[in-house]
């Protein structure tokens, strides 16, 4: 079949109507799967898709986001692409908006609040359809929330619990999370654990405090409070890497013996497991240690991590799902309430915890 193009250069619904023989009035309705396609019979449908699959004939997308005023673009906004845990929550984005073909807008705030409020500003100007926000907690404050709510453009926030009636969250269970995580090092016969609790300001850290908490009045294990130490409140949490290995060393040097470990993520984790190694204490013979999250390193270490998994890609792909709905919802003119999911923690034994011998 020759190909007919159009004076620019593109192939048109009228090349297509021209080359099949059929009206343009019908050839549209057929590519553009309009509600009277169904009336339209099969035989046409399948001559006209062919013809225009021989011509290579693309949509205008742009002009029919025009027309329509849905353009299948989504923003979203990580607080650091470096970190391992946001990565992990982009694949489980990025595979469930392409299989819905949407496009994702993709920026990185750096750590930065300005820069994360500036792309706010930039997404909202170029008419998003909705927005997933994956933001650091220093500055995903309630005022920024609240200019989400006012803008009534489908929102989900991932990694931070709320209580709003019209932003949608996905959380993990940090607090069943870590009960998990004790309970584990208790059933190995732990009793003197430390723990490296993360930023007093950071929801996650006092949910799994709770949990640490609950397990304790449980089991009426005894929580040493000189054994309990807090990171300090910071923007980039990558940088609790050294922070935990300098903790560590001061509770080294306190002389309070302890046998396990439990530290608030794993990069907490590796910095703990830093400060052991180099102090000569074993990991697990002489002292055990659980993180949290299970970022890709944590299988890589040596001894490779135990810890507790969050399902970060099911995360992802849950919070696609929820915006979607949402965005089908307002081009409906639906009223939908906020959903807000949390899903299950999972507790993932490898090689830095073990029995005490």
């Amino acid at each position: 079949m020759k190909k007919q193009k159009s004076r620019k250069g593109t192939v048109t619904i009228r090349d297509v109507a021209r080359e099949s023989g059929f009206a343009a009035s019908t050839v549209s309705i057929v590519l553009n799967n309009a509600p009277l396609a169904r009336y339209i019979p099969p035989t046409t449908k399948a001559r006209i898709q062919k013809t225009a699959k021989g011509l290579g004939y693309h949509p205008n997308i742009f002009a029919k986001s025009l027309r329509s005023k849905r353009n299948h673009t989504v923003g979203v906004i990580l607080f650091d692409i470096t970190d391992p845990y946001c990565t992990l929550i982009l694949r489980g984005i990025e595979k469930s908006l392409y299989q819905e073909s949407y496009l994702s807008i993709l920026c990185d705030a750096h750590n930065e609040r300005a820069r994360f409020e500036r792309y706010l500003e930039m997404m909202l100007e170029r008419r998003v359809e909705g927005l997933l926000v994956l933001a650091n907690w220093l500055y995903l404050d309630i005022n920024v929330l609240a200019d989400l709510e006012r803008g009534k453009i489908p929102t989900v926030i991932i990694g931070r619990e709320l209580e709003s009636s019209a932003t949608s969250s996905v959380t993990v269970d940090d607090e069943g999370g870590a009960y998990s995580a004790v309970a584990h090092l208790y059933s190995l016969g732990h009793r003197k654990i430390a723990f490296v609790r993360g930023p007093k300001a950071l929801s996650s850290s006092k949910a799994r405090w709770r949990g640490v908490q609950r397990f304790a009045r449980d089991s009426r294990l005894d929580l040493d409070p000189k054994l309990v130490v807090d990171l300090p409140d910071q923007i980039n949490l990558n940088a609790g890497v050294d922070d935990a290995f300098r903790i560590t060393e001061e509770l080294l040097k306190q002389k309070k013996s302890f046998t396990a470990l439990m530290a608030y993520d794993d990069m907490t984790a590796f910095g703990a497991l830093r400060a052991l190694t180099k102090a000569g204490i074993k990991v697990p013979q002489e002292c055990s240690i659980i993180g949290f999250d299970d970022v890709n390193p944590s299988h890589l270490m040596v001894p490779a991590l135990t810890t507790v998994r969050q399902p970060m890609d099911a995360m992802g792909a849950s919070a696609v799902s929820i915006l979607l709905d949402g965005i089908s919802s307002a081009a409906e003119n639906r009223t939908v309430s906020a959903i807000h999911r949390k899903l299950p923690a999972e507790l993932v034994i490898r090689e830095t915890t073990q029995s005490i011998s």
